[in-house]
């Protein structure tokens, strides 16, 4: 009686040698008497097979991750905090990445994302040598770890395009040790060095660009404190086109007499989404804790945030952008792509939900929320100013979720308010600063097309990253590789 599907495949050897073929054991143990293998029992420890077909993308970097010990933030199941493969789609539905797989520039942005630090470098833009010392210093390290994107045709294996980490190199045969991800078709396999170059110097097809590979390492820090790109939303790729490409035509082909000009340039042509691109994130608090005193970990992460959003209200471009939306509210010329609700009982509901999906794993579900009911209240935190805490019941799949959200706030001075009267109690994160970001976000050239010198001059003034308090400053850098990432794989040059 014949069997339906396949039951592994054979590996293809030569090129191959298995990892646990006699030949290939005792390329592992001269690998580890030379130094090599140092990275390799990390992720042994936490080696996991793709759950889907097309997830090696994702299964390769929720391995690295929790290699590297970086804490997800969110639940997996049950009360543990863990990176799992279907929970890494910050980037791309998941329903996408299952039919299509992922890019290198997604997986790229994913790990930033996720908190870990990036160094990606497609073939075109390294080369065989720096391959191989990228791969040696990866070995002989625990910090840091190797994740190759190459094409499975050039070494002789069935399929297309496939990720995988490197675990061990073997310097005197010069072969590398794949952690195969995928291991329902191949184990674990030492190719040669230079005929995996050759593997990861091939196009993919679905970008373009040529394949590679990224060090993946530890931020010291949050590497983002309250804001992040998001491509969720199905216009990101319109929203960053224009704020690439389209913008700078814009500055060209107008006669720009002032800051409010070009505001209104770039504000008033913008496609549908262009504030769905950026996201600020908030504190979720798990049921159990919603009744507790605010632990010292949630403390210094509101501190930071809530100084990243005193820092925004204190640029001279905030102030530019708020006098910029009061000019449009006064004389009823509506925005069309700044039409949100911007009160904090208005994005209460929203914001709950994502909340839900943050505790149940299900981050951005296609399953849906409904809230219940939702709740806006003061929280005491010793002798401070009170924390506004969301409170909500959500419903998803007939089961009932409690989730509670601590938000930001800065008290933004009267003299700025004049968007919203009631803004000086409308403290947390709002258009305005999201706008503001973004603004800085864009890179320093997007400017460069202006007519007007002198206006030129204060744009650049106005968006200049060095000048920025710290904290600010790397909450702009982090935006900045995200948008990079993102949009290299647009074929656009940020």
């Amino acid at each position: 009686m014949a069997l339906a599907g396949l039951y592994r495949r054979n590996l293809p050897s030569p090129p191959a040698i298995e990892f646990a073929s006699p030949d290939g054991k005792q390329l592992f143990k001269e690998a580890l008497e030379g130094g090599t293998a140092e990275g390799f029992f990390k992720l042994i420890s936490y080696y996991q097979t793709q759950s889907e077909p097309a997830y090696c993308g994702l299964a390769t970097l929720s391995m690295v991750l929790n290699a590297l010990a970086i804490d997800p933030g969110r639940t997996w199941k049950g009360p543990w905090r863990w990176f799992d493969d279907s929970m890494l789609d910050c980037c791309e539905p998941l329903e996408k990445i299952k039919s299509k797989g992922i890019s290198f520039g997604k997986v790229a942005c994913l790990a930033v994302c996720n908190g870990a630090q990036v160094e990606p470098f497609r073939t075109d833009q390294s080369s065989l040598d720096n391959f191989r010392r990228r791969v040696v210093s990866c070995t002989s390290s625990e910090d840091c770890h190797l994740i190759v994107s190459y094409s499975r045709a050039v070494l002789q294996q069935t399929g297309t395009g496939h990720f995988s980490p490197i675990g061990c190199y073997h310097a005197g045969k010069d072969m590398v040790l794949i952690l195969d991800v995928a291991r329902f078709k191949y184990p674990p396999h030492w190719v040669p060095l230079s005929l995996l170059w050759d593997a990861m110097n091939t196009i993919d097809n679905s970008t373009g660009h040529r394949r590679g590979f990224m060090v993946i390492s530890r931020c010291q820090k949050a590497a983002s404190f309250l804001y992040t790109l998001s491509c969720r939303d199905e216009h990101w790729g319109t929203v960053a086109k224009y704020l690439i490409e389209d913008v700078p035509l814009l500055f060209a082909s107008e006669n720009l007499k002032n800051v409010n000009d070009a505001l209104c340039v770039v504000l008033k042509s913008a496609p549908p989404g262009l504030l769905d691109i950026i996201k600020w994130i908030v504190e979720v608090r798990r049921e159990d804790d919603s009744n507790t005193i605010l632990s010292d970990e949630e403390k210094r992460r509101l501190v930071l945030k809530e100084e990243v959003l005193k820092q925004i209200r204190k640029t001279e471009l905030f102030k530019h952008v708020m006098r910029y939306l009061a000019f449009a509210s006064s004389t009823c010329n509506s925005v069309a792509p700044l039409n949100n609700k911007d009160g904090l009982a208005d994005i209460a509901a929203d914001i709950c939900c994502q909340g839900a999906e943050l505790l149940t794993g299900k981050i951005w579900s296609s399953n849906g929320f409904c809230c219940k009911e939702t709740n806006v209240k003061l929280l005491k935190a010793d002798n401070k100013e009170p924390v506004t805490m969301v409170s909500s019941t959500v419903i998803t799949d007939g089961n009932e979720q409690r989730v509670d959200m601590l938000i930001p706030s800065s008290q933004m001075e009267p003299s700025s308010s004049d968007f919203d009267q009631n803004s000086c109690c409308r403290v947390h994160p709002s258009i305005a600063d999201g706008l503001t970001v973004l603004l800085f976000s864009l890179p320093p050239d997007a400017w460069l097309r202006l007519k007007e010198e002198k206006l030129l001059a204060e744009m650049k003034g106005l968006t200049s990253v060095d000048s920025l308090p710290t904290l600010l400053r790397e909450e702009v850098l982090h935006l900045q590789r995200q948008l990079h990432f993102l949009m290299t794989d647009l074929n656009i040059s940020s």
